[in-house]
């Protein structure tokens, strides 16, 4: 399904943005070393219920996890780069963490998600990949507008990503979203330009470059959510919600 909303709604789905990226924004404050994962899910769970918002992650089951999930946001440390099932796991100085969150405020849903270092150590390839996606993520919005295809928007993240020598998993990527989490269209993080849905105001899309440093191979963890890179290496994603508007494209989970 691909849902177009109406221009009374874009409202409602900038302040489901604001709330979202406020959110991880307070959890990359609150993150340090000695923080423990489990930390992290109480804190925004308490954040979510205090904003009278819905978390899109605690009873999500799609057919490709062992659900439901469980939790209210995934924490992805190091070689885990989408999905991460929150666990006991107390983060040190130096470690890879990407946040992901998704949740429905007044009937619409925003996703983003963040990657940061943790503590003072900055490894130099931690920091050179999420430079790329976030890069990635800039191009990938500044490429979409009505008219433009998602075609576009995927040429143009792939191209900084593999200009900046990273192989691209096209299983997960970006894609629709409104009033639920996952909807069509889906947005490889390559493609061709000129092919694919075109884009129309009205339409939010999900926008999520993700690497990993030496593969693009994925395995899955034993709790059937956690994907990490088959070789070990880190990983790094960066995400943002962004409507579609008469004009351009309106970035819905920026930070105030």
């Amino acid at each position: 399904m691909i849902e177009i909303l109406n221009p009374t709604d874009l409202p409602r789905a900038r302040s489901t943005g604001a709330l979202v990226a406020g959110i991880l924004q307070a959890m990359k404050q609150r993150t340090t070393v000695g923080t423990n994962l489990l930390d992290i899910d109480r804190w925004t769970h308490e954040m979510i219920v205090e904003a009278g918002a819905q978390s899109c992650y605690v009873d999500y089951a799609p057919s490709f996890g062992r659900g439901p999930f469980g939790h209210y946001i995934c924490t992805s440390v190091n070689d885990a780069v989408l999905h991460g099932l929150p666990h006991d796991y107390t983060l040190v100085d130096g470690d890879l963490l990407s946040l992901d969150l998704a949740v429905s405020l007044a009937g619409v849903v925003a996703d983003s998600a963040i990657s940061f270092i943790v503590g003072d150590a900055k490894p130099a390839e931690s920091v050179a990949m999420i430079d790329a996606t976030e890069r990635a993520l800039s191009a990938g919005i500044a490429a979409a507008g009505p008219g433009a295809r998602i075609g576009d928007i995927s040429h143009a993240i792939g191209t900084v990503l593999h200009d900046a020598g990273y192989s691209i998993n096209t299983e997960f990527g970006g894609h629709g979203v409104g009033t639920t989490m996952h909807q069509d269209p889906h947005v490889a993080n390559t493609g061709r330009p000129g092919r694919g849905y075109t884009l129309r105001p009205g339409l939010l899309l999900a926008l999520e470059p993700w690497i990993m440093a030496d593969t693009n191979k994925l395995v899955t963890d034993a709790d059937g959510w956690t994907l990490r890179s088959a070789t070990g290496c880190r990983t790094a994603h960066s995400e943002h919600t962004i409507a579609i508007t008469p004009d351009g494209a309106e970035i819905l989970t920026l930070p105030a």
